[in-house]
């Protein structure tokens, strides 16, 4: 049911997949709310009908809006805050979507002080396609929405982007940053190297008859479909996330030791059961 959103214009920066479907949500939530987009392609925005106006001037995009919200890739976005800073309304609320956290806050906590306040963000949705084409108002229904800081925050502005974020059906969840990127490298950033390297093996194993690819099922396919995303979506993700993704490769690289030691054994039941209860847990409704 639609509502009364509690900011009055929102500025959206970057209209990919993220920026879009956040973009869209807000619409079909609060469609008295007023939305412009800020990209190099404006007119793809407004194709898919996510905004309400769009421009390629960063500072017409944010002047007036009471929620910037930054869906740029990671190295952009650090590149950004220093301007976006400088022309957010000081009443303003700014928030991210990046994947990793630790290095985006640093830099915002050296430019956003006594005037805009700086939110960290990630919503833990996606698709393994990006761009506006493929946004979608449900992305992030049911899905975690990190936030660093402390759920007791006392700024009012906090407060409604957490209303905003459970109209649009996500589910907040507060942490420190470094939390965060540890987090993340093991369940999100991990499966997509997991799913890469499966994909290398596979086609390397392939030979010219096309065996053993022509025999694949749609396991395979269900195991390999993050390896549908773009490098230009992760280079920045595993550039600002180096440490954790590669102490999270070595767990794996431990975890696929140990099964092959154990692959004959009675061991290899009890793996079995603890994977068959981890997925138990995540098909259950959240």
């Amino acid at each position: 049911m639609a509502g009364t959103l509690p900011f009055r214009r929102v500025a959206v920066v970057g209209t990919g997949l993220i920026g879009g479907s956040f973009a869209l949500a807000l619409r079909k939530q609060f469609p008295e709310t007023s939305i412009v987009g800020y990209d190099h392609a404006p007119e793809k925005a407004m194709a898919r009908r996510a905004v309400h106006e769009s421009t390629t001037d960063l500072a017409a995009a944010i002047r007036g809006a009471d929620l910037v919200y930054i869906a740029l890739p990671i190295g952009a976005t650090i590149e950004a805050l220093p301007r976006i800073a400088e022309l957010a309304e000081p009443y303003a609320l700014v928030t991210d979507a990046c994947s990793t956290k630790s290095m985006v806050c640093r830099s915002a906590a050296m430019h956003f002080h006594d005037s805009a306040y700086f939110l960290g963000g990630h919503p833990m949705a996606g698709k393994e396609h990006s761009g506006v084409e493929h946004s979608d108002a449900e992305l992030f229904r049911g899905a975690p929405y990190v936030l660093i800081g402390s759920q007791d925050s006392a700024d009012a502005r906090v407060k409604q982007f957490v209303k905003s974020l459970g109209a649009i059906g996500a589910q907040p969840l507060w942490c420190d940053a470094d939390t965060h990127d540890w987090a993340a490298g093991i369940v999100s950033h991990l499966p997509q190297m997991t799913a890469i390297a499966l994909a290398r093996v596979v086609q390397d194993e392939t030979d010219e008859t096309g065996m053993p690819l022509t025999l694949a099922g749609q396991g395979l396919q269900d195991l390999l479909r993050l390896a549908g995303s773009p490098y230009s979506v992760w280079r920045d993700i595993l550039l600002t996330n180096r440490e954790n993704i590669s102490r999270a490769l070595d767990r794996l690289a431990q975890a696929i030791d140990h099964l092959r030691r154990h692959i004959t054994s009675r061991e290899m039941e009890q793996e079995f059961k603890i994977a068959n209860e981890l997925y138990s847990i995540l098909r259950k409704p959240r």
